[in-house]
């Protein structure tokens, strides 16, 4: 008995999402403004939960549309996976890894009402803290793309131009 619950310990501490790829995302970490085209139009706030397993994006922008995201690194896959669920019942499903110094990640946007779209967007960390979210979407199977969030995540306390 006691070698059994010592194995399952060891599997448990071995577990947990510690590694260099389970801190990935570390830099989206954060209480942000978010800003398209210069204007303020989110708030963002980022954390980590379960232990580090889980990144959780809370959106709150200005007026309607909050949303949620779980984060996590699936190690049987080798890849990041993300559920972002809206206010409104939306859900887009995501998965990729790190290339070419950004997370990138791809999938389908659930929509009510109306078709399944195809998404890919990348989170690329810049000077100052700074991350470029920068989103696409295609209705037609991937052979048009068009741009749906080109946003800039600037720390709080780096922000000078608050929206109250």
């Amino acid at each position: 008995m006691r070698i059994a619950l010592a194995l399952l310990l060891a599997a448990v501490a071995s577990a947990q999402c510690t590694s260099a790829e389970h801190r990935r995302f570390d830099f989206w970490i954060g209480e942000w403004n978010v800003e398209v085209n210069g204007q303020i139009v989110a708030r963002s706030r980022i954390e980590k939960s379960a232990d580090g397993c889980i990144v959780i994006e809370n959106w709150m922008p200005f007026g309607a549309g909050e949303g949620k995201s779980w984060n996590y690194f699936d190690r049987r896959t080798g890849r990041w996976e993300q559920v972002w669920v809206t206010s409104t019942g939306g859900v887009l499903k995501v998965a990729g890894g790190w290339q070419d110094g950004a997370m990138r990640e791809q999938g389908v946007a659930q929509r009510s009402g109306s078709a399944d779209v195809m998404h890919r967007h990348s989170l690329t960390p810049l000077p100052q803290g700074r991350v470029r979210q920068f989103c696409e979407e295609s209705s037609d199977s991937g052979k048009t793309w068009q741009v749906a969030f080109d946003g800039l995540y600037v720390p709080k306390k780096l922000a000078t131009n608050e929206h109250e």
